[in-house]
């Protein structure tokens, strides 16, 4: 079904990690706020399952970290070649290329036997580049010669996480994750809108805070502070 349910009934069974577990392909996988996330044979659907020993209040961050460590396997994937300058973190959890999504982040994190247990699942557009309404996606295969192979994107996904998380060490590297984030990131001064259950925000980017929360200069003035919601920019949607 998905790699991330998977790696949850693992944990269940008393497994504790880290353990990855990839998946030829899905058929529930699962983005933000319950959506459905497309992983058909040839895309990459990966998740990490690991004990997490840092304050329950970091685990958003796991994101970010998670985004550093995507966004440098990507660069391998396109052979640090033109196509890289296309590549853009956006926060919290998804990688662009060329203003479409190509890639996602879902962390879900668990107490279990007094254990704190996040799992880092990752879904990256490979081969393909599912088709979702009025917005715009893309794939790995459709920027280089030939089409990536999955499970050497695999390899260096977990090698490049494995790095990030020894950085991030528990949150307390956190600033350095932070700062690798930002240097991948859309530019500052990107347009956005901030979809939350309070309503929609349109603004200005202005980067992180220290604890990973993005900062927005609001259309009428002033600046606010967000630590979840979903955002979107112009360049993602679809046009008709």
């Amino acid at each position: 079904d998905s790699t991330n349910a998977e790696a949850r009934r693992r944990a269940i069974a008393g497994e504790r990690g880290p353990l990855y577990v990839r998946a030829d392909s899905q058929i529930a996988g699962r983005g933000r706020s319950g959506r459905e996330w497309s992983a058909p044979r040839g895309n990459l659907a990966l998740s990490r399952l690991g004990r997490i020993d840092a304050p329950l209040s970091a685990i958003p961050q796991l994101s970010l970290v998670a985004g550093v460590a995507v966004y440098r396997a990507a660069v391998d994937a396109l052979s640090g070649g033109d196509e890289t300058r296309g590549l853009q973190l956006k926060w919290p959890n998804d990688i662009l290329l060329g203003g479409a999504k190509l890639a996602g982040i879902l962390v879900e994190a668990t107490t279990l036997a007094g254990d704190l247990l996040a799992v880092i699942g990752i879904g990256v557009n490979v081969a393909h580049a599912p088709k979702v309404q009025n917005r715009r996606t893309a794939a790995l295969a459709d920027n280089v010669s030939g089409v990536p192979d999955v499970k050497n994107l695999a390899r260096r996904m977990a090698h490049h996480l494995e790095d990030a998380l020894a950085v991030w060490d528990e949150s307390r590297g956190f600033e350095a994750i932070r700062n690798a984030w930002l240097s991948g990131a859309i530019a500052g001064g990107t347009a956005m809108t901030i979809w939350t259950p309070a309503g929609q925000v349109s603004g200005l980017f202005q980067g992180l805070d220290s604890g990973g929360a993005l900062i927005l200069a609001e259309e009428g003035g002033g600046v606010r502070r967000f630590t979840h919601g979903d955002v979107t920019l112009a360049s993602e949607w679809e046009m008709s």
